[in-house]
């Protein structure tokens, strides 16, 4: 397993050992004892899968404090952007966030610790989405911002017109209005 850093040190790529032959591939997508002898420290509960079509845009969402989820995401199938805001209070890198193309083809996972908005659009005709997050959904905690927010500037990589985004996505406030209780 190889850690990637990006340039808000807490989000992490990790690229997995490809095995591929004749018949496909193998991959160990989560092993806890090879997590945790890298740092990293996280106990998931919950696995969630979605699938979506070309232009579909999820997010920004995530969960208030003491629901709020850690989570490591990645591609069954397709191909998406996925993006990850910081929300701490405090953090140098509050509001600024790191995009990255998980794809079937790639094998990368996305690792997104509590304390960050998360969201992605689908590059590829449909798109099979898997994440193990370390809480569980609650409702009344579930939050958003604006996936088109001004002030983020996130390029989603999808034409306006073709945009698909859900009526509760596109009610979220933009940052400087949305609801959090994270610290750095």
């Amino acid at each position: 397993m190889e850690i990637i850093k990006t340039e808000i040190p807490d989000l992490v790529i990790i690229k997995n050992k490809v095995f591929e032959d004749a018949r496909g591939y193998f991959t160990e997508s989560y092993n806890e004892k090879t997590f945790k002898a890298n740092g990293i420290n996280i106990d998931f509960c919950q696995d969630n899968r979605s699938k979506s079509s070309y232009g579909v845009i999820r997010g920004l969402h995530y969960q208030l404090n003491p629901a709020s989820q850690s989570k490591l995401v990645s591609v069954i199938v397709g191909k998406v952007y996925d993006v990850a805001v910081d929300l701490r209070k405090g953090s140098p890198t509050f509001g600024k966030w790191v995009g990255v193309e998980l794809s079937d083809e790639n094998h990368l996972q996305f690792l997104i610790p509590q304390g960050f908005a998360h969201g992605f659009s689908v590059l590829s005709e449909t798109a099979i989405f898997s994440y193990k997050c370390d809480n569980f959904y609650t409702p009344e905690l579930d939050r958003g911002i604006m996936y088109n927010d001004p002030a983020l500037h996130i390029d989603w990589k999808i034409p306006a017109d073709k945009a698909l985004i859900s009526e509760k996505d596109l009610k979220h406030p933009p940052l400087k209005d949305a609801e959090m209780n994270f610290k750095f």
